[in-house]
């Protein structure tokens, strides 16, 4: 996940009324409704754990919407509208954090409560900096309710992160004593898994895809991967058969990426390090080829 500051820009100017910060706020909670809302909509079976938590965090946002639509008609006798808005609202929610979580095939939901906590910090910081510079005193105290609002809302979101972790490490452990006699899963162990998933993948596509996702495995030639299909005598797989192929292929190569950079990280000299760098890039780029297959394919079913 990116390791992205709380706040990457200040307010480019002051807020000068209270029609205009009502319409900053209502445009931040928008997109955040907009941004949750997209990863709420997902409808894999893999993702709902995490989708839960999104839909609570997207019902949070209209809710919030609403009370300062309402809040801004009681104090300014009208809603807030984009012609109040005098610069466009810094993103507190980046897509590519969205991304992050909704790309992975290892998020969980900490993942997603810990993210809403950031997002709540950042908009924290961003009422903050509008009090700092504020000249209007009405806007300076209905900036400095919204900075405490979110100060309460990120409290809650904690309480959340933590008993999502607490519930993970529960987890793990328990999963951890049904495995105390197994061996840790290789690279070498999961490369070979991996690569019987892309060769299963690819029977369901045309000749040209086939051949592109056959070359996504830089550790694997292609012509390896058809001398299994022609060894094994396989058969396309229907189409509900191949989703959890594909989605436990995404897993796998996001696993081996994780592996290898965890190498290179803790790698006792120069030679060592840079075969684990080497292999991460390459792993890297193999699962954005990967991702980007999968993407499509959800996109044309």
């Amino acid at each position: 996940m990116h390791k992205e500051q709380l706040l990457t820009a200040v307010p480019p100017v002051p807020v000068r009324s209270l029609p205009e910060l009502y319409a900053i706020a209502v445009n931040l909670a928008e997109r955040a409704a907009q941004r949750y809302g997209t990863l709420a909509a997902r409808t894999d079976e893999n993702f709902w754990p995490v989708r839960c938590v999104f839909e609570v965090l997207t019902t949070r946002e209209r809710d919030r919407m609403e009370s300062l639509v309402a809040a801004c008609a009681k104090v300014c006798g009208r809603p807030p509208i984009a012609g109040d808005l005098r610069w466009i609202p810094i993103d507190l929610v980046p897509p590519d954090e969205m991304a992050d979580v909704g790309d992975s095939g290892l998020s969980t939901p900490y993942t997603a409560w810990a993210l809403a906590v950031r997002h709540r910090q950042r908009t924290f910081v961003f009422w903050t900096y509008v009090i700092a510079v504020a000249e209007d005193p009405s806007v300076r105290a209905t900036a400095e309710d919204l900075a405490k609002e979110a100060l309460r809302d990120g409290n809650l979101l904690r309480r959340e992160r933590r008993l999502a972790w607490r519930q993970e490490r529960e987890t793990a452990a328990e999963m951890a004593s049904r495995s105390e006699t197994e061996e840790p899963m290789s690279a070498a162990l999961l490369e070979s898994l991996l690569f019987k998933d892309i060769v299963a993948w690819s029977q369901n596509l045309p000749p040209d895809q086939r051949a592109q996702l056959l070359a996504l495995d830089p550790f694997h030639p292609p012509e390896a991967a058809l001398a299994e299909i022609r060894g094994a005598g396989a058969t396309p797989y229907e189409t509900t058969e191949i989703g959890p192929i594909r989605r436990r292929a995404l897993q796998r190569a996001e696993q081996l990426s994780n592996l290898y950079l965890h190498d290179a990280d803790n790698a006792a000299d120069q030679a060592s390090m840079e075969l684990a760098q080497t292999l991460a890039a390459h792993s890297i780029m193999r699962l954005a080829g990967l991702r980007n297959m999968d993407s499509a394919h959800r996109r044309s079913a």
